[in-house]
């Protein structure tokens, strides 16, 4: 299997209809969760996926609608008899916040607490997180309001890439990530500091030269065709609103 989710598509003020951004990626023998706002387990479900199919989660940064859930998220795989160790990954900023907001809940004293294995993230460069025969995930700093992590997710079986931009103004390390990606998943919460407007995002497509642009942690207030109306005056290939639970295969 080599799939990409949307598991959540919104901006920071979550909606009925749509959950704070956070994806799945599934390859043969990973399953990776980027970022926990929302407590995932329901969407997951809908996804046809346990919660403790869960191999890997990737952690963009330490705002809340990225891992506020996190103690629950934990709680729900320890509930459902979670064996096998965890990986979470993240800047050494965003770990020491991830360490601090489950200390309140003393999770290490969980009756046969399943392992937590954490793993820095260098802030110099492109790092590599995931090397596998089935899945290669790097990641890079972009340019939020707090040290944040973009994501370039490569598929070798079929050579397909993605990248992420996650909270990010445009930077030229998001051009690394995207450069001729098949999919470039841009956030276009608007062109305030520490964001993206859906035109700065269609910029990004171009120069980067995808093939195709989604865009995810936009404000669901605006309508779905004016985004897109505005990335296409920077880019001719195809844009798409992420919705929660769109699947690319």
């Amino acid at each position: 299997m080599n799939r990409l989710t949307v598991l959540g598509s919104g901006f920071a003020i979550a909606s009925q209809f749509q959950e704070n951004a956070h994806l799945l990626v599934q390859s043969d023998q990973h399953t990776v969760l980027i970022d926990c706002g929302n407590n995932p387990v329901g969407k997951l479900q809908q996804a046809g996926v346990s919660i403790n199919q869960i191999t890997d989660l990737i952690l963009t940064h330490a705002h809340a609608d990225h891992m506020g859930a996190l103690p629950l998220l934990l709680m729900d795989m320890w509930l459902c008899k979670r064996k096998s160790p965890l990986n979470i990954y993240g800047l050494d900023y965003t770990l020491e916040k991830a360490r601090a907001l489950l200390d309140i809940f003393t999770w290490k004293n969980w009756a046969e607490m399943f392992p937590v294995v954490f793993h820095s993230i260098a802030d110099d460069g492109m790092q590599s997180l995931i090397k596998a025969d089935d899945l290669l995930i790097s990641a890079i700093l972009v340019k939020h309001l707090i040290p944040t992590v973009g994501l370039r997710i490569v598929f070798p079986h079929t050579q397909k890439i993605f990248a992420y931009s996650c909270d990010t103004e445009p930077c030229p390390n998001v051009l690394t990530l995207a450069k001729g990606a098949d999919i470039l998943i841009q956030e276009a919460a608007g062109p305030a500091k520490g964001h993206t407007s859906p035109e700065e995002a269609g910029t990004n497509a171009r120069e980067a030269k995808v093939h195709s642009l989604v865009l995810i942690h936009y404000d669901s207030g605006r309508a779905e065709s004016d985004l897109i109306s505005e990335a296409h005056k920077q880019f001719n290939g195809e844009v798409l609103a992420a919705k929660d639970l769109m699947q690319f295969e």
